[in-house]
């Protein structure tokens, strides 16, 4: 490793969503991670409003981008993989559990023709312990299943980016009761991050401000493992599975689940358009408890 990674954090608020812009500054090439194209539900409306302002700081450094990372494929967002890789190149990557993801939602919205279960999708399916190059930057991939099948945190020098994994100490831990959620193997991937130097910085997917608050973006391991609302020093996986269960009986599904999922399993590509020139989302009913 030959730098620590410049990194650029973005918010948007209509989805508490934090994406993020890492570049190698000495070779000027850049990774954009969990990218958010921005959806209008009432009105079926997207914009690239939030990805245009990551890729008018890309320019403006002179970057050129390398690679789209997704943590996991989002249920609160729609992704802007496709767009950003149309507008500037780069490869898509995602977690290899990105296929179990897509083996229990496909059938959902009935997208066998179309959308494949095997990933193909994606430029990269990354595995637990693989590198991968930004510049002259290491990208070592950590697998975080639990909140989902395909979560996997991205750890460039002394910063990790981990998706909904963990949210910000008072926050707490991320949902597991979506398919593939399991709060036990939650548990074990937030010790993987436990595990890692006090000083790592931990940069959240998520913040949800309230009132004159301003969202927050980054953690560290030693703070977690201190004041994690849920689970830190001293929680026993049994103590924690029973708490994560019992929140999670409490939750709404997210407010974009079933567009953002559409979406997401396929690389942020939306739908063809038919032969009237409209793409269309699909609404399954009564179907998403049974997936």
């Amino acid at each position: 490793m030959t730098a620590a990674p410049t990194i650029t954090p973005f918010h948007d608020a209509a989805t508490g969503t934090f994406t993020y812009l890492v570049s190698d500054p000495a070779s000027r090439r850049a990774a954009i991670i969990d990218p958010v194209l921005d959806f209008d539900a009432r009105s079926g409306r997207t914009s690239t409003r939030s990805a245009d302002a990551v890729l008018a700081a890309l320019h403006e450094r002179g970057e050129t981008l390398e690679w789209i990372l997704e943590t996991h494929a989002h249920a609160d967002h729609l992704s802007a993989a496709a767009y950003l890789k149309a507008q500037a190149g780069g490869r898509v990557a995602i977690g290899e559990g990105i296929r179990a993801v897509q083996q229990a939602f496909v059938p959902v919205f009935d997208l066998a023709a179309s959308c494949a279960t095997d990933g193909s999708q994606f430029d990269r399916l990354l595995a637990d312990g693989e590198t991968i190059a930004l510049g002259g930057l290491d990208v070592r991939v950590l697998a975080l299943p639990g909140h989902t099948s395909d979560s996997i945190a991205y750890l460039v020098g002394d910063a990790a980016f981990i998706g909904d994994t963990l949210f910000m100490p008072d926050a707490g831990t991320a949902r597991t009761d979506f398919p593939g959620g399991d709060a036990g193997r939650l548990y074990d991937s937030i010790q993987k991050l436990f595990a890692l130097p006090e000083a790592t910085r931990l940069y959240m997917c998520h913040d949800y401000p309230t009132g004159a608050q301003t969202a927050r973006h980054e953690s560290s391991v030693g703070a977690q493992y201190r004041e994690n609302i849920h689970v830190r020093h001293g929680t026993s996986r049994e103590a924690y599975v029973e708490l994560r269960t019992a929140r999670d009986r409490t939750l709404a599904m997210p407010a974009l689940i079933i567009p953002a999922l559409q979406v997401n399993i396929c690389a942020g590509a939306l739908p063809t358009p038919g032969a009237n020139g409209i793409a269309y989302l699909r609404m399954p009913l009564n179907a998403l408890d049974r997936a």
